[in-house]
């Protein structure tokens, strides 16, 4: 079961480890991301801060299976880096079904983006594909750690139209 989908550009580290991963419940966690699936540095930098109990796998896109993940017993925890991970994601199998939650933790700033929380800055760009994602059926949240109020796709917007 997937019961929470994270884009969060640090990926795999401690605030998800210490604060998300006890909450949810996860027994394990799974970064769907091309660039660390590649990098024997960052998977060692990742996996170093894991429990030796707790799987985490470090996967190409295209070798996550979003079905499998969503059927199995264990409680996995999926983190992306972007939205845009998050929209290819949609692309390769995850649907609402199969995870109904999305949480925006942490997207750092960039040229063009605007502040919608202290740790999420969304272009224009995102906002839309985070609304289609909306319309699709999954439930799009901005938290950073669990502890926080969560803020929904409405509020998010309303945020990213007085940023300017």
């Amino acid at each position: 079961m997937i019961p929470l989908v994270r884009v969060d550009n640090r990926l795999l580290h401690g605030q998800v480890l210490e604060a998300w991963m006890p909450v949810l419940k996860a027994t394990e966690v799974v970064v769907a991301d091309d660039d660390a699936a590649g990098s024997p540095l960052a998977r060692a930098a990742m996996t170093l801060c894991v429990p030796c109990e707790t799987p985490a796998r470090i996967l190409r896109m295209a070798a996550v299976d979003f079905a499998a993940l969503a059927a199995s017993p264990a409680v996995v925890l999926v983190l992306v880096r972007d939205v845009a991970g998050l929209v290819e994601a949609t692309t390769r199998g995850l649907t609402p079904a199969r995870a109904p939650r999305v949480n925006l933790g942490n997207i750092h700033f960039a040229m063009g983006r605007r502040p919608v929380t202290p740790s999420v800055f969304l272009t224009a760009e995102e906002l839309e594909a985070l609304e289609a994602l909306a319309a699709a059926g999954f439930t799009v949240e901005a938290q950073a750690i669990p502890t926080d109020p969560p803020y929904g796709l409405d509020e998010l917007k309303r945020r990213y139209a007085a940023a300017r």
